[in-house]
């Protein structure tokens, strides 16, 4: 009989002790914490929910992997750090992806593979696509408790192409061809709210408009009381989009660039900060000013704030060793919001960096910037299901508690200290079980997760 596996092999000794190394350890694997994931999914139904919005024309009788296991497959590979489909191929035996997907570990039939989970992507069509992305909005409706004013950030991010995909345009500022997707976030969660796929290049302010009005729309289906609050930079302060958000009651502050007719407005108080400055002791000074300002494109007055900062910065022609010269800075906002022109925005506008943040999480942490399929659709299923992983890594961090340092920690961070935990799994007749490592540096933390992220009813 033939026998395929392989022998034990010795390494050099430790402490005079011999060191054999062999493949007996069991059935392994290396994403312990997908206990976790499997958890959060079952508390927030974000998987089911995208299941129930994915189009399945197969025959139910031949089919093999129903499309709850797909998606959730998919989105906690994507959590335990295999972004790509092709890592299915290898992860299709893996037993604790089996019991995330709601499979027994070593009974269960394998997962899907490779070639299944591309045809996953590629199966929806762009109205189906759109219908999937708006599953992304009525979830985080659903998941949210809104208050009685909720701000939404709404900014784009570069992911470079890589081939000749649909819709990747060549952008200069990076010097190569790519896309731009739009991603919205609830400001005071955290969560998201949708990630578009789009060109790579500046929005039009009627494809700012038109994002505005939809999500704004679906949302109030659950939140109709709750005033939203529309917060970008100068990119989103177009016309459109500031006339789309006082047609239907939306508050917004979007950043606006300068021009000679606004530097005339605040010219006498610039001179005002610059004498001011020069008999001062500070390192900088600033100046804020509300203005009414009526561009030729705009249909109304509207009010902006200037942010004026005088500063010593360094001289490029100095005259004397460590030359340093008085210098101004102007920055404007437009909105509708009511308070005073500091408040606007040092505590409403500047925070929007955070933004900044929460991008880097989806696209370098979570690998949404993947985006290789070459169909535009399938690209953006991809933003869909790398949005639901956010959520997943999302409720996992919430569930931490504050004290803990990993409360604030990155997604990286939570899956190296949480998800990729080496774990054994035996399966029973009437049981399975899961041996996790004894030195495990986390343990009593991932107990109390697990037990924590049990969803409230079955």
């Amino acid at each position: 009989m033939t026998d395929d596996s392989l022998l034990p092999f010795d390494l050099p000794a430790v402490a005079r002790k011999k060191l054999t190394v062999d493949f007996d350890g069991g059935n392994q694997s290396s994403d312990g914490g997908a206990l976790l994931l499997r958890q959060a999914e079952k508390r927030l139904g974000i998987c089911r929910r995208l299941a129930a919005a994915m189009p399945d024309r197969r025959d139910p009788t031949r089919i093999s992997h129903e499309m709850i296991e797909l998606v959730t497959a998919r989105t906690v590979a994507i959590c335990c750090g295999h972004e790509d489909g092709n890592d299915f191929d290898r992860l299709r035996h893996d037993p604790l992806m089996k019991l995330a997907v709601g499979r027994c570990p070593e009974t269960g039939a394998p997962l899907a593979s490779q070639s299944t989970i591309s045809r996953l992507e590629n199966a929806p069509s762009k109205a189906q696509a759109a219908r999937l992305t708006a599953a992304l909005v009525d979830q985080f409706a659903h998941i949210v408790k809104p208050g009685e004013s909720e701000v939404l950030d709404i900014d784009d991010t570069f992911c470079a192409a890589h081939g000749g995909q649909q819709l990747a345009f060549w952008n200069a500022h990076h010097d190569e061809r790519g896309f731009a997707p739009m991603h919205i976030y609830h400001v005071a969660s955290g969560t998201p709210v949708v990630a578009i796929l789009r060109t790579a290049k500046t929005p039009k302010g009627s494809e700012v408009a038109t994002v505005v009005k939809h999500v704004t729309r679906r949302i109030r289906r659950q939140w109709p009381a709750t005033r939203l609050v529309w917060r970008g930079d100068s990119h989103y302060g177009r016309p459109e989009a500031m006339a789309e958000c006082e047609d239907n009651g939306s508050g917004y502050i979007f950043g606006l660039a300068g021009n000679s007719v606004l530097e005339r407005q605040v010219a006498e108080a610039a001179d005002h900060l610059r004498f001011w400055h020069a008999f001062s002791a500070e390192p900088k000074l600033r100046l804020y000013k509300a203005l009414e300002y009526k561009a030729r494109s705009w249909s109304r007055a509207r009010r902006v704030i200037a942010r004026i900062e005088c500063s010593l910065q360094p001289d490029p022609m100095p005259t004397e060793p460590k030359g340093m010269r008085q210098e101004i800075d102007i920055r404007y906002v437009v909105t509708n919001l009511e308070g005073t022109p500091e408040h606007l925005y040092e505590a409403v506008y500047c925070q929007r960096g955070q933004m900044e943040n929460l991008i880097k999480l989806h696209k370098a942490q979570l690998a949404s910037d993947r985006t290789s399929c070459m169909s535009a659709t399938a690209n953006q299923v991809r933003l869909v299901l790398h949005t639901a992983a956010f959520w997943l890594m999302h409720a996992v961090r919430a569930a931490i508690p504050s004290g803990n340092p990993l409360a604030k920690a990155e997604f990286t961070t939570i899956r190296d200290r949480l998800i990729k935990i080496g774990a054994r799994v035996i399966e029973h007749a009437a049981r399975i079980r899961i041996h996790l490592p004894t030195s495990c540096p986390e343990r009593a933390l991932f107990r109390s997760l697990a037990l924590g992220l049990m969803p409230a009813a079955p």
